[in-house]
């Protein structure tokens, strides 16, 4: 779209910050779950925690497809700055929270401005370069999800130990100020703008109701069951009238026609449910091994880090394997593996070994590395060159409602099984002040308090579990028999 009319060195101005862009919003998931146990404890958010994660994962989930046909509009840049301004001024917001409602909120925000600038990194590669220089600078861009993934747990594991959490959140600021002059300076774009904005608002109401009903639900099942119940029947009531809606708009915010192939439909729904997995282990090991084994807030943060190392490895093996086996093969080999090893967290005692965590987020790894790569090139080489773009966007639509969602599963089930485990004068801010790994000295009863966590800990896991044989059923059903090429 401009890259004849950009030069060598504007080129990679743009890159540069959109290389730092993409290192920050992905550190901010790493490094958050690291501290994000100091953070419960200190905010005595326990009741709440799945909403740390959870309000920044809804409202980039919201706001993704919003700002894709914004983009195309309204041009580029100005969206892309717009979500680097709003992220940047969350992550100082979230720093500066003084309460665990204030922290929410501030989170999401950030979400906000991460939903314009996670999808418009690709779309901006996909405009400034050439369609066979475009496979290299995108591997080149994917490092800084690797880095940050890399460094994220050990950065927020040495703040949380060495200063406090609030630092966790300080670190983007520089980093969004940087980007943000990068862009206003180094990216200039000429964008004829349209009088006609074409929004399918109705269809932004409806997935927007469907998602906060959604979240909303599963947040009050532990607590309300009735009024959880209502929310998950509107959040499904609402997903019908997008689907109803979409299939009659002229220019929908998600195109059915997408899904007319089955595998494509199965990359989306794979990539969806291995995301939920993903949040699972990337907030439950931490607070497993600082609660329960009491090691500092960096070494919990590093069974995170091998996990992002395998996958970055494992990564680099998708073109051979797509080339020379069907999808389902790969996926169900792998699905199959990983099954195994979460098995093995549901059956673990007080004596399961710290090591046996870094060999199941290092198997995990591998398996995510290999098939989410898998699912994002076959989503996009499945569908029409027009749709490419759609495609992409459904995809990180998918692995945010995963995440989102599974997030805030993954907490009701903790907070209710704990619940319904107190018994002999323990309370649940008793609990709370044991899950982070600085509340050693100050607690009395914590023989009777780790099994609590411990059987809390299994069912989440159990969770996991049960998304990975309904994900390894769907791959087994896909119709698709041949290599894709």
């Amino acid at each position: 779209m401009h890259q004849s009319k950009l030069g060598h060195n504007q080129r990679w101005i743009i890159m540069t910050a959109v290389f730092i862009a993409t290192f920050m919003t992905s550190v901010e998931v790493t490094i958050v779950t690291t501290a994000l146990p100091s953070i419960i404890s200190e905010l005595h958010g326990l009741a709440y925690q799945s909403w740390i994660m959870s309000a920044y994962l809804l409202t980039t989930a919201i706001t993704t497809p919003i700002y894709g046909k914004l983009a195309d509009t309204l041009g580029r840049r100005n969206v892309f700055q717009w979500g680097v301004v709003v992220f940047t001024i969350g992550s100082l917001l979230s720093g500066l929270s003084p309460s665990i409602l204030f922290l929410i909120i501030a989170r999401a925000i950030q979400g906000i401005g991460a939903g314009a600038v996670m999808p418009l990194t690709f779309t901006i590669i996909a405009d400034i370069f050439s369609f066979k220089e475009r496979a290299n600078v995108l591997a080149f861009n994917n490092t800084a999800w690797g880095l940050s993934a890399l460094v994220g747990p050990l950065i927020g594991g040495f703040l949380v130990d060495h200063l406090s959490w609030h630092w966790v959140f300080f670190v983007n600021v520089p980093l969004g100020i940087i980007v943000a002059l990068l862009v206003w300076f180094g990216y200039q774009e000429n964008v004829q703008l349209s009088s006609q904005l074409t929004i399918d608002w109705l269809g932004i109401i409806w997935l927007a109701i469907s998602l906060v009903a959604l979240l909303l639900g599963i947040q009050a099942l532990d607590t309300i069951p009735v009024l959880g119940a209502v929310l998950l029947v509107i959040a499904l009531l609402s997903g019908i009238m997008l689907f109803r809606r979409e299939k009659r708009f002229s220019d929908p915010l998600i195109s059915p026609a997408m899904f007319k192939s089955r595998t494509f439909t199965i990359q989306i729904l794979t990539a969806t449910i291995l995301s939920g997995v993903l949040i699972g282990y990337q907030m439950y090991f931490p607070i497993w091994l600082q609660s329960l084994y009491r090691v500092s807030a960096t070494t919990a943060g590093l069974v995170v880090t091998s996990s992002s190392i395998m996958w970055l490895v494992a990564s680099f093996f998708v073109g051979r394997l797509i080339s020379r086996f069907v999808p389902k093969q790969i996926a169900s080999v792998l699905i199959g593996i990983m099954l195994l090893s979460y098995l093995s967290l549901i059956f673990a005692s007080h004596a399961f070994p710290v090591w046996a965590f870094y060999v199941i987020a290092m198997i995990n790894g591998m398996g995510m590395g290999i098939i989410i790569s898998m699912n994002t090139v076959l989503s996009q080489h499945l569908v029409p060159n027009q749709m490419v773009g759609s495609a992409t966007s459904v995809l990180t639509l998918g692995r945010s409602l995963g995440q989102t969602v599974m997030a805030g599963v993954y907490g009701a089930i903790l907070n209710l099984v704990i619940r319904m485990q107190l018994h002999g004068g323990i309370s649940f801010s008793q609990v709370n002040s044991v899950i982070s790994s600085k509340g050693a000295a100050v607690v009395a009863n914590r023989s009777l308090i780790a099994p609590i966590i411990l059987t809390a800990l299994h069912m989440v896991f159990v969770g996991v579990v049960a998304m990975l044989i309904v994900v390894l059923l769907i791959n087994i059903l896909d119709p698709n028999r041949k290599v894709i090429k």
